[in-house]
Order: structure tokens, then sequence, then C-alpha cells
């Protein structure tokens, strides 16, 4: 009892190899996944040719196709004769139905017998001219359709199979473009392998607007200079290597901490300015820091890059269970106390709410996050809208003025600054319910007093007046001339 799975090879039955073609013309009969395919015409007349189609006509989807097509084979392998199981291109690339029967046959104690053909990729490598070996990616245009992101290196080459439909071109050009650019050019090759064989070179907008069939496959050329995550952990490891720089050799995760802080305040600036330029050039930078940090860790034994991603990929998705799971939130209150419940329960029993919060938070944003934390289990004003939400809000702006009382009263150094403390922390409870980030408003108000100030210095200089000889007063005339010329110009 044995299952044979022949390839038929790319579509040309010249490229049926010496083996397969001996086998098919000794078998009395063959049973082909789908009879649609060019090599059929070509096969021995003698043989009895059973197909499957039948089973596409009948079934929900693909997957349900392969999975009672590979049930069938593994039943007819049972028989004393066995059975003679015929597949397009190569028997492992790209068949499901393959993968399935091995299984099953493994576990049925069946012995298989795999005869090689030459695959889809061969002459498409041909029609292109591309070498495989200079990190040729090959993948399942199915699969990747249904993905938001590609798993592709944009660094290296890509053949992607299987573009049968319109519908199969159109989502797979919106997961491409989530890494390349719109117009990057690629190439659409039709029957490749065949005298039908056609290229069609095109931007990749312009994907789903071409005819495509079962035997059209896409080619991804390469993004050019090093655009891949991979590149840049390259880049940075020849940094730290024996001929790279001596300053990122001697670099350690201590040193580089004012840097990671810095780079991350750098992209705050960039998003707080609305500046896209520079938003994009700060990533990068703050990502150098990261694959610094990883690259340390790496050369000094303790963990890599793959560890960092696979743990925060796992924590994404134990914490969405509502997306990779069966759980269900009907509003965003019951997604923050799902949320904290699965963080509580990563934590221990022993957990407190606040942890996790940084230490080292600027302190207004670290008053907002406790807030925003404790409120998650109801030790908060009620956060309502309409009226409800404006008394919520009026109560916090009662403390603030309970505060400012306390404040007033205090008379020693340290009760000052704990009343003081207590009357900021009071202000980004208010802020919070306000719907107001503290911090970004304070930053902001920070930058409309440098921008001003910096008006009145210039004001000074235009008039010949000396600040450090001026009164407050004067001074005080001159801020409010910056204030109503900045107020008139953002009209």
């Amino acid at each position: 009892m044995t299952i044979t799975i022949i390839g038929l090879g790319p579509g040309d039955p010249r490229h049926l190899t010496r083996e397969a073609w001996e086998l098919l013309s000794a078998a009395e009969e063959v049973w082909l996944r789908t009879a649609h395919h060019p090599t059929v015409a070509g096969l021995p007349d003698r043989v009895t040719i059973h197909a499957f189609d039948a089973l596409y006509e009948s079934a929900a989807d693909f997957g349900e196709v392969y999975a009672a097509i590979a049930r069938q084979v593994l039943r007819l392998g049972q028989r004393p004769q066995g059975v003679v199981y015929a597949v397009p291109g190569h028997p492992l690339v790209g068949e499901s139905t393959v993968q399935q029967v091995l299984e099953g046959a493994r576990e049925a104690g069946l012995d298989v017998c795999i005869v090689e053909g030459v695959s889809f990729v061969e002459p498409i490598l041909t029609a292109l001219e591309v070498d495989a070996l200079e990190g040729l990616q090959i993948h399942d245009g199915i699969a990747l359709a249904s993905l938001h992101h590609p798993p592709l290196n944009p660094d290296l080459p890509a053949i992607v199979g299987q573009v049968y439909s319109q519908r199969v071109a159109s989502d797979l050009k919106l997961t491409l473009m989530n890494q390349y650019p719109d117009d990057h050019p690629v190439a659409l090759i039709h029957a490749a392998g065949t005298s039908g064989e056609r290229v069609v070179h095109l931007p990749l907008y312009e994907l789903d607007r071409q005819e495509v069939a079962h035997l059209t496959s896409l080619y991804v050329p390469p993004l050019e200079p090093v655009s891949s995550f991979e590149g840049l952990q390259e880049t940075v490891a020849h940094l730290r290597g024996p001929d790279g720089c001596p300053w990122d050799q001697k670099q350690t995760h201590e040193s580089l901490r004012e840097g990671l802080l810095e780079e991350t305040y750098e992209v705050v600036a960039a998003i707080d300015a609305g500046d896209l330029d520079g938003l994009r050039e700060e990533l990068g930078d703050l990502l150098l820091q990261i694959i610094l940090q990883a690259q340390i860790a790496t050369e000094e034994g303790d963990f890599q890059m793959p560890a960092v991603i696979a743990a925060i990929d796992a924590k994404l998705k134990r914490r969405h269970p509502h997306v990779w799971g069966n759980a269900v939130v009907n509003n965003e209150r019951e997604l923050l106390a799902q949320w904290e419940h699965l963080k509580h329960e990563e934590r221990g029993e022993q957990s407190s709410l606040l942890d996790g919060v940084p230490a080292l938070l600027p302190a207004l944003q670290q008053a907002h996050t406790y807030g925003e934390r404790v409120a998650r289990v109801g030790f908060d004003w009620p956060r309502l809208e309409g009226v409800a939400g404006l008394v919520a809000a009026g109560l916090a702006a009662a403390r603030v003025r309970e505060e400012l009382v306390e404040l007033d009263e205090a008379r020693t150094p340290e009760e000052v600054e704990a009343e003081l403390g207590d009357l900021l922390f009071s202000i980004a409870n208010w802020a919070r319910h306000l719907g107001v980030d503290p911090e970004t408003a304070l930053r902001r108000a920070n930058a409309r007093f440098a921008r001003r100030f910096r008006g009145l210095e210039a004001l000074a200089r235009q008039r010949g007046l000396d600040l450090a000889q001026m009164s407050l007063g004067e001074m005080d005339a001159l801020w409010e001339e910056v204030k109503t010329a900045s107020a008139a110009g953002s009209q």
C-alpha cells in the first residue's frame, strides 16, 4: 500500500521528468488534484485519468477542498494497489494537499513516494533572469492576501504564487502597500514555462487592474537602498563588530540611557510640531537606540531581537482576546476592565494597579497615568458625558480649589512642598476629566511662553531697549503687544 505523489511540472509536458513519465506510463490510473493544467494534455494515452475538480464546486473554501482531496487520496492509498496522485509543479511547492497526505500517511502507517517535478519557480527565474540564491523569497499569494502586513524582507526579491483571481490580486496589493511604495515596480508572470508565457511589468498600484488566471504569479523586486529591519540590524552589528566604529563598540546599556530618552523626546517633539518628515527621521533615531540595546544584549548572551519581538507579539495577542480569541467587549469601559484584569493575571495576586508605571516618567505625566489606572476600578469621580460629565469635572475643579487653600495655609517649606505637590496632582486629575493630557498641555504652554518671550526680546532689540534696565510694567506692556500680534497672526 503506497501513495505515489508525482509533480507534473509548471505546464509544458516537456518539463515532466523522466522518472515521472516512466511512472505515469506504467500506471493504470492517475488521480489529479485538478485537470485544469496544461501538462494533462500530454500525459500517456493509455492511463485512466481521474480528477478532484468536482470538489471545488461543492466545498465552501479551498481549505475544505484540500482537506477533502487529502482524505480521498489517503483512502485510495489504502487499497492493495495504492494510488498515484499527481499535482501541478513540484509536490512540495505550494501544495497543501500533499502536506496533509504526508501527515495522514504517517498516522496510518502508509508509505509515500514523492516524485519531484519542476515547480513554477524555475521558469519564472528564467523569464526574469533572476538568481534564486540572491535571497529569493517564495510566498503563497492567497496566504499573503489574507494578511495586513507582508512577512517579506523588502531588501530581497520575492515570488508570489497563486495570484489566480482579481480578488486575490486586490487584497494582495493592499497587503504589499503596507510595506512597499504604491508605485513600486512589480511584474506579473502568466503561464510561466508554457508556450503562452507572458511577463507584464507594472507599478504595484495597478496590480488588480490586470487580467490574472490560475497560472499567474507575481515578482516583487527589492527596495533600494537598505530598507529592512534585518538590514538595519546588520548595519548596527557591523558598527559594533571588530572592524566597526570605536564609539559604537564601547557603548553599554547604561551609556545609551540618556540618548534613548533624548530620542524619545525628539519623537514627541516632531509629533507635537506636526512635522511628518521630522517624525520619520526621529523614529529612525529611536529605532537605532532599540537595536543597539538588543545588539549589546546579543553580544553578552542575554537575549536576542527575536525574543524581544516574540514577547511583545505574544503580549499583544494575549491582551486582545476580543481580536485573537472569543472574548466580547461592548464599550471602552469593558475593554479597559478586561485589559486591567489580564495585566493583573500576568503580574500575580500581589501586584498593584500602579505597577508598570515608569518611575522616570515626567512627574505630571506620571500623575495623569496614576489617575487613569485607579479610575479603572472606580477610584475616581464619575466620568460621564453631558451634564453629568460637567458635574464630575466640577468636582475635580473643586478639589483643585481645596488644594489652593491648603497651599495658602502651609507654613513650613516641607508643608509648602507637600501641598504644592497635592495641587499639581489635583490639576492633573482635573485635566483628565476635561479630556486634556496635562503633559502635552504644559509642553505646549512652555512652547508658547518661549515663543512669546523671544518675541518680547526681539521687540526690545528693535526699540533699543535693555530688558535688564526695564521695569516689570514696561516689560509687561511689551508682552501684551507680542500676545496681541501672535493672536492676530493666528487668525
